[in-house]
């Protein structure tokens, strides 16, 4: 999956300094820190409200603090922030504490050497991280008929195909010198979910005549308040542009509103 354009996506606000740690605590695990079999230490600080814990695949919203042995403040997400991450680009150290985590729950972590720590603290010493598990984020799921239109969609001259899956509640469409607030999420043909707002958590503001070419027919088919699916060929989408999904796209999108 290519989540180039959202991963690590911030949520920023002013927000305080992280604490600092008991000193006790920055040379030596807590007495009552739980050993892991790979040599990292933790210990649970709040208990989580959720009953699920995230898969290796997940996108996760989390907040966290890391430390040197010294004390040192080296990386932060503190309240109200939120960092949006996918487990799989995290540090081995944090990313295995997560996979037993529930939402809510916090964590003191202490990481050893070949689990993130390498290089950050001197031979044999550790990170310290305090963990937040925020939010499991849930992707949205690729669509049954995503490997092409199903008959009952509707084909235009262009090759654009679409299928209204939710009646607009307006009757204003856009014209290519609005701009236009939408939620959509993008898949391959083979169900590759490559970018959504429901990953970033909030809708996209775009300008209509900046979009790819099949977004830029469909939306003008659209009224407020409606979700379409569109099934749009190459040659309006990204046309072997490097870096961009190939072939075949589909593309689930609400419009919020036109501004």
């Amino acid at each position: 999956m290519n989540f180039a354009p959202i991963l690590l996506a911030l949520l920023f606000a002013d927000a305080p300094q992280p604490q600092s740690l008991p000193v006790a605590e920055l040379t030596n695990p807590a007495a009552d820190a739980q050993r892991s079999v790979t040599g990292l230490y933790s210990k649970q600080l709040a208990a989580g409200t959720g009953k699920t814990t995230p898969n290796e695949d997940s996108f996760v919203k989390i907040r966290y603090a890391i430390w040197t042995s010294e004390g040192k403040l080296i990386d932060a997400i503190e309240p109200p922030k939120v960092a949006l991450v996918p487990l799989p680009k995290m540090m081995p150290g944090i990313r295995e504490a997560l996979l037993g985590m529930t939402e809510g729950e916090k964590r003191r972590l202490w990481i050893p050497e070949d689990l993130g720590a390498r290089g950050r603290v001197p031979a044999g010493g550790r990170l310290i991280g305090d963990v937040e598990l925020v939010e499991i984020v849930k992707l949205p799921t690729a669509p049954a008929d995503g490997a092409q239109a199903p008959d009952d969609a509707i084909k235009t001259h262009s090759g654009l195909a679409y299928k209204v899956l939710r009646p607009g509640t307006g009757t204003k469409h856009p014209k290519d010198s609005d701009y236009v607030r939408v939620n959509y999420s993008g898949w391959t043909t083979n169900g590759n979910l490559f970018d959504s707002t429901v990953l970033r958590g909030n809708p996209s503001e775009l300008a209509v005549q900046n979009v790819i070419a099949g977004w830029r027919e469909g939306l003008k088919l659209m009224t407020e308040g409606s979700i379409v699916r569109m099934w749009i060929p190459s040659k309006l989408a990204y046309d072997r542009q490097p870096g961009k999904p190939m072939g075949m796209l589909v593309f689930d999108v609400e419009l919020v509103d036109i501004e």
